[in-house]
């Protein structure tokens, strides 16, 4: 009985960190500076003394949001392939970068400062999710459905460039990502050619003689 007693309160307290992750989450995506714990936990519905239980300072806090984004970028990859073609696998998880990217943007001040100090090792996330990316362009590939001319890092540098310039407005960031997997794909139909020089106008032609 006790045992039973014990396994369940451990399942709450799973339930009641998870539900505190997830509100976390919402509430550093949706600011454009940092949240104060109050409002983190005002988000989750719960009093501040319950977040402070589970989460004794904020950077505690970063951390397990941070890493539980990654997880889902990481994982979401692999279940992503069992459950759609390539092609799809990746346009969605593009999309997953972007929430990761959405909720970093809340909590940036407390990131910078933890991967100064090395409490967070950015070089091992990095290689994760490039890690991530290639086994998505691999599978891709090996259907045909992607082309095998591209790389991780491209990939990354691409979806870095296009959430940067359209900052927050995911519906232009949605139809970049759209054009950006359209030229991913294979074009074996279409012959490469060299494109025809220029042609020179009368007054070009003077003024290369000149």
């Amino acid at each position: 009985m006790a045992n039973a007693e014990s396994a369940e309160l451990r399942a709450d307290a799973a339930r009641n960190r998870d539900a505190l992750l997830e509100a976390a989450t919402r509430t550093f995506s949706a600011s454009a500076t940092e949240p104060s714990m109050r409002a983190i936990a005002r988000e989750a519905g719960v009093g501040i003394a319950t977040l402070y239980r589970h989460f004794p300072t904020r950077e505690s806090l970063v951390d397990a949001v941070y890493h539980d984004q990654v997880q889902r970028l990481t994982q979401g990859a692999d279940a992503l392939l069992r459950q759609v073609p390539p092609v799809e696998a990746l346009r969605a998880w593009m999309d997953l970068f972007g929430d990761w990217l959405s909720t970093k943007h809340g909590m940036i001040d407390t990131l910078r400062t933890m991967i100064d100090s090395g409490e967070i090792a950015q070089t091992e996330t990095r290689d994760e999710l490039l890690a991530a990316i290639t086994r998505i362009l691999d599978s891709g590939s090996a259907a045909g459905d992607l082309r095998s001319d591209v790389t991780a890092d491209d990939i990354a540098a691409s979806l870095i460039g296009t959430f940067t310039v359209t900052s927050g407005r995911r519906e232009q960031a949605g139809r970049l990502l759209d054009l950006l997997v359209d030229g991913l794909r294979p074009r074996n139909d279409v012959p490469r050619t060299t494109p025809e020089p220029y042609p020179r106008t009368g007054s070009d032609a003077a003024g290369a003689q000149r």
